[in-house]
């Protein structure tokens, strides 16, 4: 019986795996940090942001920018903006970065139409949800 539930919870888990290629398409646009769990357990939510990221892709590489939303739907661009590139490695769609200051990896765990989760070099993880442009007739 025992055999029967590890089978079972490695078929479970097999299959709630995304294909790291699959990855890539949710990329692009306009993304907002919603949390961030860092290794020690704990969690740190944000409710307003005043800059959110852009990102691009253009076949195997990519660029991330800081943009501050404006009331009128518009962006004011910063002088932030990082360059990746993308690579599989085993299982995983990793983003490795190169500046002219630092270089790092994130290692993309989910991703979606509404929902990015990317986890750097020192186990944080970073979740990011669509951003929505202001809209104040609601």
């Amino acid at each position: 019986m025992r055999y029967v539930f590890l089978l079972l919870a490695f078929v479970f888990c097999a299959c709630e795996s995304q294909d790291p290629k699959s990855h890539i398409q949710h990329l692009p646009g306009y993304w907002e940090i919603s949390q961030v769990h860092l290794p020690d357990g704990t969690q740190r939510d944000f409710k307003i942001n005043t800059l959110i990221d852009f990102i691009e892709v253009r076949g195997d590489s990519g660029n991330r920018k800081k943009l501050a939303p404006k009331l009128d739907g518009t962006f004011q661009t910063t002088k932030v903006a990082e360059q990746f590139f993308l690579k599989i490695e085993g299982n995983n769609l990793q983003l490795h970065y190169k500046t002219p200051y630092a270089e790092w990896t994130e290692t993309v765990l989910e991703s979606g139409d509404s929902l990015l989760k990317v986890k750097n070099e020192d186990g944080k993880i970073y979740t990011y949800k669509k951003f929505k442009p202001f809209n104040f007739s609601e």
